[in-house]
């Protein structure tokens, strides 16, 4: 098998085969189509009436097979108006490259232990704003507009881990007593957190 070839072997996600790659079964490559690489639609507008006024579409290897084993992803991510916000959330497999297209947003991302420095940036269209692998970040609109970005990210699959569902929304829950402490919390604050709602805007 050439090199080309076998790339796009590693290359197809396809469930039915029986060849298994980076975590996705692999078709043959023989019967790679233009299918296998191809997605529409990141043009048409996500509706943002949600809690965080914010929905982001990935275009990742369960979207598109042809990603598996590429280590590259794109989402496209669309902000309500005066306050449409992306929550604090971290990439644990990926660095992300943003692109803003349409509106005003207030970007960031904080560094790890010890320091925990906070890096901001009021960004406009065509700015763009990189955050690091596995650090917590945030965008947030702070224009009277919709606003709307793109980001490809370094992995085919770079998961989300977004900080308030996975601390506050866990199942089973999280020991109160727990957060509680790491917090430094009342215990009726924790439980009321708790019982709320956590929305995932992916």
């Amino acid at each position: 098998m050439s090199r080309n070839s076998d790339q796009i072997q590693k290359a197809i996600n396809d469930p039915k085969d029986a060849v298994f790659v980076n975590g996705k079964f692999c078709k043959d490559p023989k019967l790679a189509k233009a299918q296998d690489f191809y997605y529409s639609g990141l043009n048409i507008p996500r509706n943002t009436s949600n809690p965080v006024g914010s929905t982001v579409t990935p275009v990742n290897v369960a979207q598109i097979p042809g990603l598996n084993t590429l280590g590259i992803s794109l989402v496209r991510i669309d902000y309500a108006p005066n306050g449409g916000l992306n929550p604090p959330h971290t990439h644990p497999r990926a660095t992300e490259i943003l692109v803003v297209v349409e509106g005003t947003l207030y970007v960031g991302f904080v560094t790890s232990n010890t320091d925990n420095r906070l890096i901001t940036k009021v960004l406009y269209p065509g700015d763009v704003f990189v955050f690091p692998i596995g650090l917590i970040h945030f965008q947030f609109n702070v224009g009277k507009t919709n606003a709307v970005a793109f980001a490809a990210l370094s992995s085919q699959n770079p998961g989300v881990i977004t900080v308030a569902n996975a601390v506050f929304g866990s199942n089973p829950p999280i020991n109160p007593n727990v957060l509680v402490k790491a917090f430094q919390l009342d215990k009726n604050v924790v439980k009321n957190l708790q019982s709320k709602f956590w929305w995932a805007n992916n």
